[in-house]
């Protein structure tokens, strides 16, 4: 079998080291390559590349295969490419369900998915909820925190830049992108967002049918005749549960919490929502939570920003950033509990719907329509990235040339030189305090 690159990763010096010293895996078929392991095992696994992967949702999928695939030997790619084409497909944090999807595969079940998503998750949601416990130190540093909205700039404007060139290659594409950011650059309002993508795979369906795959997407060609499923241990009467649960904690939160006023409830439902509309990878999540958190008064936009530059420095998944904003809420539940339920709930969608899905996943990736959708709402997801971009993580870091010219200084330092985020991170935190 010709060994081939996750979708949307590049094989780095250390995975065709790997390569070299593990060989190619696999026969055609999917399925592991090394005998079962244990909830524990996946644990160990998950909580190294917890603390190693920085960079983001695609560096994480190199990370997976490297670490899962190359070295551990615990499925082939094929196996590997089709899990990555799933999570590709569903919204939500793409790295984490991925992670979820191989701990589920490997640990035998649920519980080696949990594994996997608290070894992943839990390093960077620690250290940013002690940040937020911390916030009332940090607010004096005034300028450290308006580095870290440079550094948001930065970031944000590197996710535009790499989203526009793999997401909309086309000009039916960049239409739609562009479409989507000016409705909800003058609809303000997270019901703009929804709008935004829901059109996006109406107009994906009309307009992208016969469009080719985006670069980066999967192509299998390894596999003669009609690709074998996944071996998933679960039963499609049970996925057929989870995606019922799904929908109806999307449904029945907002009632209750609008009859009762309980703010558990509504910090719950509002992360739980944002987690579930998130199409495209992480990043997509930040103008979602400042429409629940900033304009209601939650959080203030100044904590907002320095929260997302935080996050930026720590690795792992930056849906994390949850815990920060869940510590750092003015009405309780806040402190602890607020980050726990924070949390749980941007994570608990994309968990239930790539569960859900695994089982009907063989049959499902094979409708051309769904593919034609699907690339209609991923270049709307880029419209919705970059009205972000502009408003609030631009207007609320940029006051003058010198911001300017830092937030330019590190796009480009993480676009053109490839410097390491955290790197960036302390380089504007810096510029942040010799500017003010």
């Amino acid at each position: 079998m010709t060994e081939q690159t996750a979708p949307g990763a590049q094989v780095t010096g250390a995975q065709e080291t790997g390569a070299q010293e593990t060989g190619t895996h696999g026969s055609g078929t999917h399925g592991t390559s090394a005998p079962p392991g244990s909830p524990g095992e996946v644990f160990g696994a998950f909580l190294k590349l917890g603390l190693t992967s920085f960079g983001g949702p695609v560096a994480h999928l190199g990370y997976f295969r490297d670490e899962l695939v190359l070295r551990r030997r615990w499925m082939d790619d094929a196996a590997y490419g089709d899990l990555v084409a799933l999570c590709q497909f569903l919204p939500g944090p793409a790295s984490s369900q991925l992670g979820f999807a191989l701990g589920l595969l490997r640990g035998g079940g649920l519980l080696g998915g949990l594994a996997a998503w608290a070894g992943f998750t839990l390093p960077s949601a620690i250290v940013l909820t002690a940040c937020a416990l911390g916030a009332a130190t940090l607010a004096g540093a005034d300028g450290v925190l308006h580095g870290l909205k440079l550094v948001a700039v930065a970031v944000v404007a590197q996710a535009v830049w790499g989203m526009t060139r793999t997401l909309t290659p086309d000009r039916a594409r960049a239409g739609i992108a562009l479409a989507a950011l000016a409705l909800v650059v003058f609809a303000g309002s997270a019901l703009g967002q929804v709008v935004a993508i829901a059109l996006g795979a109406l107009a994906g369906l009309v307009l992208c049918a016969e469009a080719a795959p985006a670069p980066g997407a999967s192509a299998r060609t390894d596999v003669p005749g009609p690709e074998p499923a996944l071996p998933v241990p679960l039963s499609r009467r049970t996925g057929a549960l989870l995606l019922a649960l799904f929908a109806a904690l999307l449904v029945v939160p907002p009632v209750i919490t609008a009859a009762t006023g309980i703010q558990g409830l509504a910090l719950f439902d509002a992360f739980y929502r944002s987690g579930a509309l998130v199409f495209g990878g992480g990043h997509v999540v930040l103008p979602l939570l400042q429409a629940e958190v900033v304009a209601p008064g939650w959080v203030s936009a100044s904590t907002f920003l320095a929260g997302y530059g935080l996050a930026q420095a720590v690795p792992g998944p930056l849906f994390t950033f949850a815990a920060y904003l869940g510590a750092a809420m003015g009405p309780a539940p806040n402190g602890i509990a607020g980050a726990v339920i924070a949390l749980g709930a941007i994570f608990l969608p994309g968990l239930l719907l790539v569960t859900g899905m695994l089982p009907f996943w063989d049959q499902l990736r094979r409708g051309t329509r769904a593919q034609a959708a699907m690339r209609g709402a991923n270049a709307a997801v880029v419209g919705l990235i970059g009205a972000a971009l502009y408003s609030p993580v631009f207007t609320g870091a940029v006051f003058g040339a010198p911001d300017f010219v830092a937030a330019a200084a590190g796009f480009l330092l993480l676009t053109v030189w490839r410097v390491p985020p955290l790197a960036v991170v302390v380089l504007l935190a810096g510029a942040g305090v010799f500017l003010g």
